[in-house]
């Protein structure tokens, strides 16, 4: 009798997920057409390798059709305030990370209010950076390259994904606190800045861990350090930023989809509900795992106190580190 209850309870919980799943399919569904994901910065850079990451998973999981579009330019804040217009219906999200913050930060005028107007609606996953260099720069180390880099005030530079990026920011963070002088070069995108740095034409970059296998590599190219707090389980044998020297240092970010802010609660709910389905899929987690994230399923209330938290993190940080909309 009671395994007989126990399967029975067994297969009514399976019809409900089932009903629960197709419910939230339908629901999607109706409204119909294509669906966009804006990623603010150039084709091919970390910010759009998340998205990419659920792309088919959320098409299927919602029965629209989500595409990845690039409005790159202004640091971010031409896609960003596409955003913050368009339609409050759930159709059209910002690929967004932690670095959301900083262009308001820098006192600009970014066309949007990042916080009362977007919602944040699902965190796809979290993630460190490395630091990078030039294979021809003669440092094997985190601490050597600082020690290079003080030796040479003002001559080195370093690349970044734009001006108030998250590249950006965790340079100049690096720099400020190793207490070093280099030189920002910004670009419209993470790839052109890496290219740019392997090619020779950059000393150093910190990027997202997205793409660190394609990074180790490349032989023009060496990793030389991670801001996460401790180890990557993904780069065991590469040391954090603390171990080299400035203790206490680290940069982590989220990276996760807003929505317009009038965009209706349900709306957000539904949206959340699929995107923690899908990165809790075993497959999705690996996907993710390879670009160096994990992937904490947060509901709306956790996703909001992230996302709160993390503005009152990069307006200090800009404040430290001296960032301006010149730098």
């Amino acid at each position: 009798m009671m395994q007989f209850k126990e399967n029975f309870l067994g297969r009514r919980q399976l019809m409900l997920a089932a009903l629960l799943s197709a419910g939230l399919g339908k629901a999607f569904a109706q409204s119909g057409g294509v669906s966009r994901i804006i990623v603010p910065f150039a084709p091919g850079g970390a910010r759009e390798m998340p998205a990419r990451a659920i792309q088919q998973e959320l098409s299927q999981e919602t029965g629209q059709n989500w595409i990845i579009e690039s409005k790159p330019g202004a640091g971010g804040a031409i896609g960003t305030a596409f955003v913050s217009k368009a339609a409050p219906d759930g159709k059209t999200l910002l690929m967004a990370a932690s670095s959301h913050f900083v262009t308001a930060a820098m006192g600009a005028r970014p066309f949007y209010e990042p916080v009362k107007e977007f919602a944040p609606v699902a965190n796809i996953g979290n993630q460190s950076y490395i630091l990078m260099v030039n294979a021809s720069v003669p440092v094997k180390t985190a601490g050597e390259f600082i020690q290079y880099a003080k030796s040479k005030p003002g001559v080195l530079n370093y690349n970044s994904a734009g001006v108030g990026s998250s590249t950006h920011l965790a340079m100049a963070y690096f720099a400020k606190t190793a207490d070093i002088d280099m030189v920002h070069v910004p670009y419209k995108g993470t790839a052109e800045a890496v290219t740019d740095v392997s090619g020779g034409r950059g000393n150093a970059v910190i990027v997202p861990t997205a793409g660190v296998g394609v990074y180790l590599q490349d032989t023009r190219l060496r990793v030389i350090g991670i801001t996460s707090k401790k180890r990557s389980a993904l780069l065991p044998n590469i040391p954090t930023l603390a171990e080299s020297g400035l203790a206490g240092f680290h940069f982590e970010s989220w990276f996760g989809l807003l929505a317009p802010a009038a965009t209706p609660i349900a709306i957000q709910e539904k949206i959340n509900a699929a995107v923690n389905k899908i990165i809790g899929n075993k497959d999705v987690k690996e996907r993710l795992l390879a670009l160096g994230m994990d992937s904490p399923q947060w509901n709306l209330d956790a996703f909001n106190k992230v996302f709160l938290a993390d503005r009152e993190l990069m307006t200090r940080i800009v404040k430290e580190t001296g960032i301006t909309r010149e730098s």
